[in-house]
């Protein structure tokens, strides 16, 4: 399958918005969902930290991976930002479809 869901945390509401204007715009993605407010723990210069993120679930073609990956890391505002991919193994054929041809 071509389709996946890249997972991307940032740390403000305007930060998600430019990088899922950005993708969408550009049909690097065809869909964009920001969940804000998460909390998460983790570990950075040998401290354990406790952030609230705003989590970007990126609806993309396999294809486009690393396309995205330099866009999500040219506007993120982290030194190591969070990209993963997970492929989307069943969905709504149609979509699908939607996602094919709202991507490039």
């Amino acid at each position: 399958m071509d389709n996946i869901i890249i997972l991307s945390n940032t740390n403000s509401l305007d930060s998600a918005e430019t990088i899922g204007n950005f993708l969408v715009k550009e049909k690097l993605a065809a869909c964009v969902n920001i969940i804000p407010k998460i909390k998460s723990i983790y570990s950075w210069e040998n401290k354990i930290v406790k952030d609230e993120e705003y989590l970007m679930l990126i609806k993309t073609k396999q294809s486009l991976f690393e396309q995205v990956k330099e866009k999500i890391t040219l506007l993120h505002p982290y030194e190591v930002p969070e990209i993963i991919s997970i492929e989307i193994k069943n969905a709504n054929n149609d979509y699908l479809d939607w996602l094919k041809n709202n991507t490039i």
